[in-house]
């Protein structure tokens, strides 16, 4: 039935109405998109014909709904029917008439388009091709032979690959028709070789490129005919990226020749062999080193080319009264004929290349580049003056990524060279700032933004020249949106990083523009003003100390400006949410003096919290809320902790225990804090020590048996228990029971070692604190568990003697007789737990007297051999100790460093890698106290003949370089090259040890290596390529295992470059590692293939341009890796480490697809639709993806705030606001209120019952539930950078908002009547 329908179309499509063609036409293009329709054999010619037919209708309404029809048709009838087609097709183009050529043009490529099959493009290629190519040849219209190239060009970049025993032919057909006498022909020409480079062998890219650089040779040719080589060669490198690397010894010497030259009036010769050595910089970074300083200087040379125009830039002149006139002139001259703009462009744009593309040169580039492109942002050409902000704006970035975390204290370090150019930069932006041209002025601020980003205080002294610039980029009438977002933004980033006193002078200045963007019509104005009006509050006050302006004029427009947004229910949500950030920030800053107006504004913050479409932000606000309130209530019992009833402390104890948990660390800290400062301001009342021991002592006991204690949590819980046992009514030997009980192994099994180490702590803080007497008798207790040699006892002995490690390192334990004996007898337990706490415990004892204990565990090492490994672990720790506690060094340094050096150099040899590893700790440590003795010693033996030896030295050093700074460091600047050097050592394990020394140097302390890497580098990437002499097979009867020893070896090579990417990439030249280094990488062993992959990854974001180059080759080996599959006999192990390795490669993908220009590559787009196209890798890629996205889009609503903390006792630091915090918007109106009550902007009167209503509304705020981690770190959302901060570590703790030591409190005001009415209604 569906096929005798579709029969009365086609007959009504040869009807004589052209209306009645239209409306059949239409009603086939109709049944051919329905999924149901099917054309069977007897259909299909009629179809096809009818089709093809209708393209030549006289009426083009017709014709064109008959192109249309192309598109389903192609999926609707067999293969040979669409070849039937693209061959009917084809002959009409080229024999065909004149009028309906153009129809069958866009019809072939609309069939073309539509192929997704291979088997049916390589059928269409085989049929056509040979026509196209023919067409080119012979036809004599420059039009059929366009249009032949134009499709000839999209097949082949589609599906070139498919036909290679025709690519010979093809190339010689195209390369002919590079000398034709008309432009259009040349130039479809190129594009057509372009699209069929990517699919050539290398032999015919080869001869490809030969024969264009023969041409290029004869300078007899015309220049038409030359820059249309010059062009193909720049094409090619588009095309080929990497692989046109051999190639550049002929080809970059040529250009440059070329360049310099050409005549005068052959700007666009210049610009097409600029263009092509930016391409080089870009496709080639490994094998353009050798031209990198020539074509720097042909860039700088004609960055400023500009033969028709003289301009004198040098004498400026910064009087206002001249701004127009000056704008004038410097527009007078205009010529449509003058092109040296186009070199221009073409120089700034290679100057990008090279910045993006050669890190390692960045010092360079500030020497020589950057005061040649601050010259040229007077350029008159707004076009090319856009590139030259862009170029310079590459520069500015590809700084922040070589320096991050590096200072600035090297002169010849990039970060100081730009502090220097600071006052030229900003004296020429000021000068586009008074142009009358809206995109200059948005480029000079996108400028100035990226140098805030860089150089985070580098505007102190130049702010005030600025003001004028944002003033009138505010104000002005004619001033855009886009405009206005940038001058705000700038403002912002500027406020936020600068000390409030660089403000204060314009504060008049620049308070009304910004208030006047609150109430602009669009809403990204508004939101960007609101978020300056934030940063505007903090300016005026920021600390509650007497400020250095008077800010109160200001308090009442702020407040009015920001309440109209804020009440406007009918605005965009990112306004309501700007508004309600800025509000609160408003509220808890001027609070004082706002006691009038607070009544209308916090029923508004009230019912914003309320509302659904708010309520998540909220929500996801609460945990800095729960801070905040936890810092306001240890403020206030600090401060009127006599005020406060017994009953109000017994519920702030019995809602502080819901908060003890290890699912938040941070907020436990803060919790068992306030617990402590309770318990030692009050703990005569004997209700809060009841309560603690009921209520909160539970939840601790429960706590310190988790594996993820540590860090202030850990403290705090020390400090609780030590706070419990001293107050009222606590019982030390119950105490000490609990903690002892906690420590016995559950039905689930024992405790982890985390989780006993964090008992014995809390039992030695425990005993200090309770007295000499109890702490005696507990150390009895612990040696008479230790004196019972049962097999059942050995838990109990594991604990003991971590307690009485951690009891012997705060307390001298030598009136306990003989206890190092007894520890030291556990060493011959069956136990290795019990072997390993000894060992700790013995080391400690030491610590805690070292005249007596350190001689014994010495006089041991001597003389029991058996035990040497574990008794230099307890050497260990006594060392370990002394480099932290500087107190006890001075002993050591007198009393035993000679003894313990020479025993420690005798077991430099021995052939326990397990004992060479601790002496060798022992060694490094000793260096950071004693380095002047020690490095001489250490270097000596890098000559050793025992390679083990050598090793150890290596490892010592390792040990050696920590982070922190010490006296050390200036020794050993001079000397470790020696020691790096040892990776050229012909042992294995030495050269492991000095790559792992070069890792921790890179890490710890970039600058003793950066002079040292340009000789290090080639040797560090040698030891990731495997080495079959390293490689050996074992035989083990029934098979054979092959072992490799170099695995190790090559893993330490490639991590220690990642940590070289992140440290040093001023010095790294990405492009000579990843081939062949990294390549090789992503095909090796599993342990060595995931670094590799997080390498690719970070090169991805950092060199973009040297991954693009390659990113063919990277393609192969990442295939193989998604796509391998265990054996089916694996063990779970091994699919759990493919399965590992699998989403470790998409993870990289991910990366690499981010990279502009990576869906140039033909290889990486199949590698794409492979991932999309198979089920089980696609779902991994795609919970990647959300993974990605999702911390992403949490964060964009501002989880994290990076801010200056201002106040009068700290310089500017970097404040952390609760990074959970989804927006401080409605939860932050709460917030702030309640942070300032522990301040002095809202205060209480000295009335019990204002504490009692205080508490209980802030009580509340302490039991939200707690939000679910997050990833990462952000600095997004209304107050903070735009950028994200990068991180690859777990969410460190944010500070909470309110001190929970506060320093002595000022006298506080009572609370106005106002205020006391407002607080319970708003919160």
């Amino acid at each position: 039935m569906a096929n005798l329908n579709i029969t009365n179309i086609l007959e009504k499509m040869t009807g004589k109405d052209k209306d009645y063609r239209y409306m059949a036409t239409s009603d086939l293009l109709s049944e051919l998109n329905k999924e149901s329709f099917k054309a069977d054999q007897d259909l299909e010619p009629k179809l096809t014909s009818t089709v093809l037919q209708q393209l030549e209708d006289a009426s083009g309404d017709v014709s064109g709904l008959a192109v249309k029809c192309l598109a389903p048709l192609v999926k609707k009838v067999g293969e040979d029917k669409v070849v039937e087609m693209t061959n009917k097709l084809c002959d009409k183009l080229i024999n065909g008439k004149e009028q309906h050529r153009d129809t069958a043009s866009i019809a072939l490529k609309t069939i073309i388009a539509e192929v997704t099959t291979p088997s049916l493009a390589e059928k269409i290629l085989i049929s056509i091709a040979p026509q196209l190519i023919k067409g080119v040849n012979t036809a004599k219209s420059a039009e059929i032979k366009c249009e032949c190239l134009d499709i000839l060009g999209d097949v082949l970049h589609r599906f070139g690959n498919l036909i290679t025993k025709d690519h010979e032919y093809m190339l010689t057909a195209l390369l002919s028709q590079l000398g034709s006498n008309q432009a259009s022909v040349r130039k479809k020409s190129v594009s057509c070789i372009a699209s069929l480079a990517p699919s050539l062998s290398d032999d015919l890219l080869a001869k490809a490129t030969l024969q264009v650089v023969q041409l290029l040779k004869n300078r007899s040719a015309k220049s038409d005919i030359t820059r249309t080589n010059i062009q193909m060669i720049g094409s090619l490198s588009r095309s080929v990226g990497y692989r046109f690397g051999p190639h550049l010894a002929e080809t970059v010497p040529l250009l440059i020749s070329y360049c310099t030259s050409a005549s005068e009036n052959d700007e666009e010769l210049r610009e097409y062999s600029l263009q092509a050595l930016e391409s080089f910089m870009l496709r080639c970074p490994r094998d353009i080193s050798p031209y990198c300083e020539g074509i720097l200087n042909l860039a700088l040379e004609y960055v400023s080319y500009d033969p028709n125009f003289t301009d004198s830039m040098e004498e400026e002149t910064d009087e206002e009264g001249q701004e127009e006139e000056d704008d004038e002139s410097a527009n007078e001259y205009t010529d449509d004929e003058d092109a040296s703009w186009k070199v221009r462009r073409a120089s700034a744009k290679c100057l990008s290349a090279i910045i993006v593309s050669r890190p390692e040169m960045l010092s360079k580039m500030y020497l020589e580049a950057c005061p040649k492109l601050i010259e040229r942002f007077r350029e008159r050409e707004e076009n090319v003056k856009m590139d030259i902000f862009n170029t310079f704006i590459e520069l500015l970035r590809q700084t922040g990524n070589v320096t991050k975390g590096q200072g600035d204290i090297d002169e010849s370090s990039p970060r100081w060279l730009l502090k220097q150019e600071v006052p030229k930069v900003v004296k020429s932006i000021n000068w586009q700032l008074r142009e009358k041209s809206i995109k200059t002025k948005v480029g000079a601020f996108s400028v100035l933004k990226e140098l805030v980003v860089v150089l985070p205080d580098c505007l102190a002294d130049h702010f005030g020249s600025l003001v004028p610039g944002i003033e009138k980029a505010l104000n002005d009438k004619s001033s855009t949106s886009n405009l206005k977002i940038e001058a705000l933004v700038f403002t912002r980033l500027v406020m936020a990083s600068h000390s409030p006193s660089v403000f204060h002078p314009y504060i008049k200045a620049l308070s009304a523009p910004i208030l006047s963007a609150i109430g602009d019509r669009y809403y990204k104005v508004t939101a960007e003003a609101l978020r300056v009006c934030g940063e505007l509050v903090r300016v005026l006050r920021p600390n509650l100390e007497a400020s250095a302006v008077d800010f109160r004029p200001y308090i009442g427009p702020i407040y009015n400006a920001i309440l109209g947004r804020l009440a406007n229910q009918d605005q965009d949500q990112e306004v309501k949410e700007c508004a309600i950030s800025c509000m609160s920030l408003v509220v808890s800053t001027f609070g004082d003096g706002l006691q009038r107006e607070l009544p209308a504004c916090l029923p508004i913050l009230v019912d914003r919290m309320g509302n659904e479409i708010t309520r998540l932000t909220a929500v996801k606000a609460n945990r800095a809320l729960r801070q905040a309130t936890l810092g306001t209530l240890n403020s206030l019992v600090v401060t009127y902790g006599g005020q406060i009833g017994s009953s109000s402390y017994e519920t702030i104890i019995a809602e502080l225990s819901t908060l003890i948990s290890d699912m938040d660390l941070h907020m436990t800290a803060l919790a068992l804090e306030l617990c402590c400062t309770i318990m030692v301001d009050r703990k005569s009342i004997q209700n809060v020590g009841l309560a603690v021991r009921n209520k909160v002592l539970p939840q601790a006991l429960i706590l310190i048996r988790s594996a993820l204690l540590q860090g202030q949590a850990l403290q705090a819980l020390q400090r609780f228990f030590a706070s419990l046992v001293q107050s009222a009514n606590t019982s030390f030997d119950a105490l000490l029971d609990s903690l002892i009980s906690a420590a016995k192994p559950s039905q689930s099994g024992g405790l982890a070692k985390q989780a006993l180490s964090s008992i014995a702590k809390c039992v030695a803080v425990l005993c200090l604190a309770a007295g000499d007497q109890k702490c005696a008798a507990t150390i009895e207790m612990l040696k008479g568990i230790l004196k019972d040699d049962s097999a059942s006892n050995s838990a109990k002995q594991h604990m003991a003697l971590l307690c009485l490690g951690e009891i012997g390192r705060r307390k001298d334990l030598s009136n306990h007789a003989h206890i190092e004996n007894i520890v030291i007898e556990s060493f011959q337990s069956p136990f290795e737990e019990i072997k390993s706490a000894a060992s700790y415990a013995l080391g400690n004892i030491a610590v805690g007297n070292l005249s007596k204990y350190l001689p014994f565990i010495l006089d041991q090492i001597d003389n029991q051999q058996k035990k040497q490994y574990l008794l230099l672990h307890s050497l260990k720790e006594v060392i370990v100790r002394q480099t932290i506690d500087h107190n006890g060094q001075s002993e050591l340094q007198d009393s035993n460093i000679e003894k313990i050096l020479a025993l420690l150099f005798n077991h430099c040899e021995s052939e326990e890698e397990g004992v060479r590893n601790v002496v060798a700790e022992c060694l490094g440590k000793i260096a950071l106290i004693e380095p002047k003795k020690l490095i001489p010693a250490l270097k000596v033996r890098t000559s050793s003949p025992a390679a083990n030896t050598r090793a150890t030295v290596a490892i010592a050093i390792k040990y050696s370089i920590v982070e922190r700074p010490e006296k050390i460091d200036e020794i050993m600047y001079a000397e470790i090259s020696t020691f790096l050097m040892l990776i050229k050592d012909s042992d294995r394990h030495v050269r492991r040890a000095a790559v792992l020394a070069l890792s921790t140097a890179a890490h710890n302390k970039p600058n003793l290596i950066k002079g040292l890497l340009p000789e290090l580098l080639p040797l560090l990437y040698d030891q990731t390529v495997i080495k079959q002499e390293l490689v050996r097979t074992v035989d083990l009867g029934p098979f054979k295992h092959v072992v490799d020893d170099g695995l190790e070896l090559r893993k330490a090579a490639f991590e220690c470059v990642d940590t070289l990417l992140d440290s040093c990439l001023d010095q790294v030249n990405p492009s000579s590692f990843i081939v062949p280094f990294l390549l090789s990488g992503l095909g090796d062993h599993y342990d060595v293939k995931m670094p590799c992959h997080l390498i690719l990854s970070k090169l991805a974001d950092k060199c973009p341009s040297a991954v693009l180059a390659v990113l063919d080759s990277i393609v192969e080996p990442i295939e193989k890796t998604i796509s391998h599959k265990p054996k089916g006999d694996a063990v779970k192990q091994e699919v759990d480490r493919n399965e590992d390795m699998i989403r470790s490669a998409l993870r990289a993908i991910s990366s690499l697809s981010r990279i502009s220009g990576s869906d140039y590559s033909i290889r990486f787009k199949n590698l794409m639709n492979k991932i999309v196209s198979t089920p089980a890798l696609a779902e991994k890629y795609n919970s990647l993806q959300d993974l990605s996205e999702s911390s992403s889009s949490n964060f964009s609503d501002s989880p994290v705030r990076l801010l200056p903390r201002r106040d009068a006792a700290h310089p500017p630091a970097l404040r952390r606001v609760d990074p959970f915090a989804a927006d401080p918007a409605r939860a932050r109106s709460r917030l702030d209120l309640a942070s300032a009550c522990s301040f002095q902007n809202l205060s209480f009167s000295s009335s019990s019952s204002s504490f009692s209503d205080s508490l209980a509304w802030l009580l509340p705020f302490s039991l939200l539930p707690p939000c679910p981690p997050r990833p990462a770190l952000r600095r997004v959302g209304p107050f903070a950078d735009p950028a994200p901060a990068k991180s690859r570590c777990v969410l460190p703790p944010p500070r909470h908002v309110v001190p929970l030591a506060p320093p002595v409190p000022p006298v506080l005001k009572p609370l106005s009547p106002s205020c006391a009415a407002c607080l319970p209604m708003a919160l």
